[in-house]
C-alpha cells in the first residue's frame, strides 16, 4: 500500500457499519464467551462428577448443554429475538433427545465416539428433556438480564 494510500484509510472511521451492526458483533463475542464458558462448566461437570453434589453431577451436565446449544443460537442469530433462540434451541435438544430413540448400527458407532456421545447422547431418556427446558430458560433469563445488553 502506498503512503497515500494509507494516509486516506487512516481517514476512514474504523466502524464503516452502524451501531446496530457493531452492537451485534459485540453481542456476538459475548456469546462465544458464553458458548465457551458454559461447555468448560459443562465438561467439568462430567470430569468431576464423583467430588461434586449428586444432584449436580446427575442434572447440571444435560442442561449446561442445553445452555451451549441456547448460546450458540443467539450467536448466529443475534438479529433476531431472543424468544428465537429460546425456541430453536427447545427445538434442537429435543429434536436430539429424540434421535437416541433411533438405533441403527451407524449412528451407534458414532455415539460410542467421545464427541459423538457429547453431541448425540448415549439413550433416550424424559428428565433430559426437563433438564435441557431447565437450562435453556435459565440461559434465556440471564440473557435477558444481562447488564451490558443494549436494547436499541
Amino acid at each position: 500500500m502506498h503512503k497515500a494510500e494509507w494516509k486516506y484509510c487512516r481517514t476512514i472511521p474504523l466502524s464503516t457499519c452502524s451501531d446496530r451492526s457493531a452492537h451485534r458483533w459485540r453481542a456476538r463475542g459475548a456469546y462465544i464467551v458464553a458458548v465457551f464458558a458454559v461447555m468448560a462448566l459443562g465438561l467439568g461437570s462430567r470430569a468431576f462428577a464423583d467430588v461434586l453434589p449428586v444432584f449436580i453431577a446427575e442434572h447440571f451436565g444435560d442442561a449446561l448443554w442445553a445452555c451451549m446449544i441456547y448460546f450458540g443460537f443467539r450467536t448466529c442469530f443475534t438479529h433476531k429475538k431472543n424468544s428465537f433462540a429460546l425456541w430453536c434451541s427447545l427445538v434442537f435438544c429435543f429434536a436430539i433427545e429424540g434421535s437416541q430413540l433411533y438405533q441403527a448400527g451407524w449412528i451407534n458407532y458414532l455415539r460410542e465416539t467421545a464427541l459423538g456421545a457429547l453431541v448425540l447422547g448415549k439413550g433416550f431418556l424424559a428428565a433430559d428433556l426437563v433438564r435441557y427446558t431447565a437450562g435453556i430458560a435459565v440461559s434465556y433469563l440471564l440473557d435477558l438480564a444481562w447488564p451490558w445488553r443494549n436494547r436499541s
